[in-house]
């Protein structure tokens, strides 16, 4: 995430990233949007969804097996990809018109059948252009990360090395290969030594 995150343009600043566990989640990329928000552009919407699937991409780099880590990252596209194509007219095919229910659209076609004023066929292209954003932003964050793969390889040795890295570190990863002014790495953890009647024999 935090890679594509600083290639890409029309995505919030990073703040920071970290590989300590948060709640549920075994890392966290944080984000600090520049004033308050209350709109989103195609270009913004697109850029997120591709920063969106950058956790199972850079899986796939170290392991031919799918892990559920990404769920988080599949809701958060899909519910992405919805509002752009259900509320927000950014669908070519769709265009300004709104499916749903204002502030609670549907989820996806099946969801449809409750209560709804066009087709099936209508339903049909809704999955079809949510698919389709989804898709695309897949393929352009494969491609951004295989190009950089070598960068994303320095970024994750150094989250290894101090757990936390700042913006201005992973700058200077991305355009020096090295940190000019690199965190202070954690110290090791000790655990108190096991009592000798505790120890096994």
């Amino acid at each position: 995430h935090a890679y594509l995150n600083m290639v890409l343009p029309h995505t919030n600043p990073l703040h920071k990233v970290t590989i300590i566990p948060r709640g549920p989640y075994l890392g966290a990329t944080m984000y600090l949007p520049e004033g308050d928000k209350y709109s989103t552009q195609k270009k913004e919407a697109l850029a997120n969804l591709i920063v969106t699937m950058g956790g199972r991409i850079a899986e796939s780099f170290h392991s031919d097996d799918v892990y559920n880590g990404a769920s988080g990252d599949i809701r958060q596209a899909t519910s992405l990809a919805r509002h752009m194509v259900c509320e927000w007219g950014m669908s070519d095919q769709l265009g300004m018109v709104e499916y749903g229910e204002g502030d609670s659209p549907v989820f996806l076609a099946r969801d449809m059948a409750k209560s709804r004023n066009y087709s099936e066929e209508t339903a049909r292209v809704i999955d079809s252009e949510i698919k389709r954003f989804i898709d695309e932003a897949y393929a352009t964050a494969e491609r951004i990360l295989t190009e950089g793969r070598d960068k994303v390889e320095l970024i994750a040795k150094a989250l290894l090395e101090f757990e936390t890295l700042d913006a201005s570190h992973l700058r200077d990863l991305i355009e020096f290969g090295v940190m000019k002014d690199p965190p202070t790495a954690p110290k090791p953890t000790r655990f108190p030594p096991t009592p000798s009647s505790a120890r096994k024999i």
